[in-house]
């Protein structure tokens, strides 16, 4: 009974993620609207009016870049943990009384807890480093 509760559970999980990720990815890659014309030739510098440029210094586009890996990261793993924190409710549902079981299950939700305050310290300190560093030039 349980394997096919966990096969279907597997199915149901399976589903959803094949539904969330083509639902967040527009959510995440959508930008402000650009003019191509204007812009087109800036990154190669062939535009004549260089007033209509805007370039970013170096350390800028380093913090974007470090803000948006961290930021994909924390997702991810912030998705991770809350299906393991429901997975370890799941396992400590179903132990049975089987102290192995229960703490096994109770395992998992703590780590799962951990890495989630651990994925939003990450945030926290990144963004002081990265102020500190910008901040110091």
């Amino acid at each position: 009974m349980f394997s096919k509760l966990r096969k279907s559970l597997a199915t149901i999980a399976a589903g959803l993620i094949l539904v969330a990720v083509p639902v967040a990815v527009p959510i995440s890659a959508s930008a402000a609207t650009v003019d191509i014309a204007k812009n087109l030739g800036c990154g190669a510098n062939l535009s004549t009016d260089q007033t209509s440029c805007t370039t970013t210094s170096g350390t800028n586009r380093i913090q974007s870049i470090v803000t948006d890996v961290v930021n994909i990261f924390s997702v991810i793993v912030g998705i991770v943990s809350v299906i393991m924190i429901i997975w370890g409710g799941f396992k400590y549902i179903t132990s049975g009384g089987d102290s192995g079981n229960i703490s096994a299950a109770k395992n998992t939700i703590v780590y799962a807890l951990i890495g989630l305050v651990v994925v939003a310290l990450a945030q926290f300190i990144v963004q002081f480093v990265l102020n500190k560093v910008t901040n110091a030039s």
